[in-house]
């Protein structure tokens, strides 16, 4: 399978050499080779310059699109270059490229949608902070209320999708913390949606994309936007 990297970047500096260099490993000691696209996000800092001067497959935006935007641009381009398999691997070196394959064998099982989960079992040195994590508790629940399913790790960025889910977001992707929606609107359309376990790393470096879950305004406006989805979304493919 045709299989490309999505890397979002926003001010990554420190931390996206190390991001591709997983990549470069993965690819030199598996048989199954992979691409990737860096969408470097309006970064401020040096990303854009560290990208081109390696020769980094990049795409630049002028302006800071969010974390959806930059990823829909990456599905936009796999979409162009007939990718079968998008993966979404953040460029601040939280994701583990050992689990690759594993993504990948799911959607060849027959899944439309992977998620690579922090909380099925103890893999993960890394869960991020108490508060966190209770605001990642209250969005699986309000998802299993609404859709039926459970999804242990709705916020993970480490996700792949097959050619289905890639034509489905490059028409539409939730603009700001996108991922809890956009996994209702697929359960809510009927598509297989897996979740396996993975081993994630702190960020050693870098601004988060991500604000840490911590507010009331973000919790009401992510609840409210799953609950919007599993209503608009209600019908099967």
């Amino acid at each position: 399978m045709k299989v490309l990297m999505i890397i979002p970047a926003y001010n990554e500096e420190l931390s996206i050499e190390n991001t591709i260099k997983k990549i470069t490993k993965y690819n030199n000691e598996s048989i199954n080779k992979i691409d990737y696209v860096i969408i470097n996000d309006g970064s401020t800092d040096n990303t854009r310059q560290i990208c081109e001067k390696n020769n980094y497959n990049v795409i630049n935006l002028i302006y800071n699109l969010g974390i959806g935007g930059a990823v829909q641009t990456g599905y936009k381009y796999a979409i162009k270059n007939n990718y079968d398999v998008a993966i979404q691997f953040d460029g601040d070196g939280q994701h583990d490229e050992n689990y690759i394959d594993s993504l990948v064998k799911e959607i060849e099982k027959g899944a439309n949608f992977v998620i690579g989960s922090r909380f099925i079992d103890s893999l993960s040195e890394f869960k991020s902070s108490n508060t966190r994590r209770v605001g990642i508790k209250i969005l699986s629940i309000l998802i299993k209320i609404c859709t039926g399913k459970k999804i242990f790790d709705p916020t993970s960025g480490f996700r792949a999708a097959d050619k289905e889910v890639i034509k489905l977001f490059v028409n539409y992707y939730p603009t700001e913390y996108p991922e809890p929606e956009s996994t209702t609107n697929l359960i809510k359309k009927g598509l297989n949606v897996k979740e396996i376990p993975v081993k994630m790393h702190e960020r050693e470096f870098g601004e988060s994309s991500i604000r840490p879950l911590k507010s009331l305004y973000y919790m009401f406006s992510v609840c409210l936007s799953i609950i919007i989805a599993s209503i608009s979304m209600g019908g099967r493919r």
